[in-house]
């Protein structure tokens, strides 16, 4: 049986792989900032949250990041220590974007 640790450091390193991934390999025409993965119950898919700035190259960050998910698996295959790399799901972060404007409304108040 998997342990909730075991989850959570695979989801950590997932989003560290991730991280490092979307800078080598990205147009560099938009900052992604890996956020946080999210792992099944029972390890099989991984979904990894990014946010993207500017804002309005949202869309094709994440195009390009659907476009990279097999690569993006071998890459974790090849650079990570988790051992089976689970079925890989790129999203925008909407619950951080959704933070940040509530923060900088904040501040304006």
């Amino acid at each position: 049986m998997d342990t909730p640790f075991k989850k959570e450091k695979i989801q950590e390193e997932l989003a560290h792989l991730a991280a490092n991934y979307f800078q080598e390999e990205s147009s560099k025409k938009s900052l992604i900032t890996v956020t946080r993965s999210v792992m099944s119950d029972d390890l099989g898919r991984a979904t990894i949250f990014f946010t993207v700035i500017p804002d309005k190259e949202e869309q094709e960050a994440l195009a390009f990041a659907k476009r990279r998910e097999i690569d993006f698996k071998n890459y974790a295959k090849t650079k990570g220590r988790i051992g089976r790399v689970p079925y890989i799901i790129f999203a925008i972060d909407k619950g951080e974007r959704n933070r940040e404007k509530i923060d900088a409304a904040l501040k304006d108040s």
